[in-house]
């Protein structure tokens, strides 16, 4: 058994089958039983690496940065809200349902709704019944920050009397504790 058969890719019983004979044939049946070969002199050289197409780990793109480097597809860019001046009946019709629907977002470290976080700063409603809605985070470095926005969007969106839907987030004012609803810090101990 050969510690090193590994280095050849052979079963260690194939690798001390091709030792064999090699063995028999340095030392002659006269002379007397000399030292083994070193270990290092007795491992065949490794077997060339399998060509790429027969890897099924490596794709053919994998070394093309191009992919890093070029802007992302116009589905994937960031889409600009574009919404009209603010129009009071229809904020006032829809607020209600669209605040009812972003309560089912919920933040995965925090067992609290966005609403009830004190995320939503602004929820502003076109004439067109399009709406736009300003947000912020916890934290810059959230975790969360692409899946929280995103999920909002697409709850609002999904509304009858919604025609489109944005969040847009915003850093200013920063969000701290004292943004939160009663019943939040409630639930979260901070009282």
């Amino acid at each position: 058994m050969s510690i090193f058969s590994f280095l050849t890719g052979k079963k260690d019983d194939e690798a001390a089958a091709d030792r064999a004979p090699d063995t028999a044939a340095a030392a002659p049946a006269s002379a007397s039983p000399e030292p083994a070969a070193s270990a290092v002199e007795a491992i065949a050289p490794p077997a060339p690496p399998p060509a790429a197409a027969e890897s099924p780990f490596t794709p053919p793109e994998a070394w093309n940065i191009d992919a890093l480097t070029a802007p992302p597809p116009e589905d994937l860019q960031r889409e600009e809200p574009q919404i009209g001046p603010a129009d009071a009946t229809q904020t006032a019709e829809l607020q209600s349902k669209i605040v009812e629907v972003i309560k089912t977002v919920y933040d995965p470290e925090i067992p609290v709704d966005i609403y009830e976080l004190g995320l939503i700063y602004e929820i502003i409603v076109d004439a067109e019944r399009q709406v736009l809605v300003r947000m912020t985070l916890t934290s810059p470095a959230c975790p969360s920050a692409q899946q929280i926005p995103n999920e909002a969007r697409y709850k609002i969106k999904a509304l009858p009397e919604v025609a489109e839907a944005w969040v847009e987030i915003v850093w200013e004012p920063p969000w701290d504790k004292d943004r939160m609803s009663e019943a939040a810090k409630l639930s979260l101990g901070f009282f």
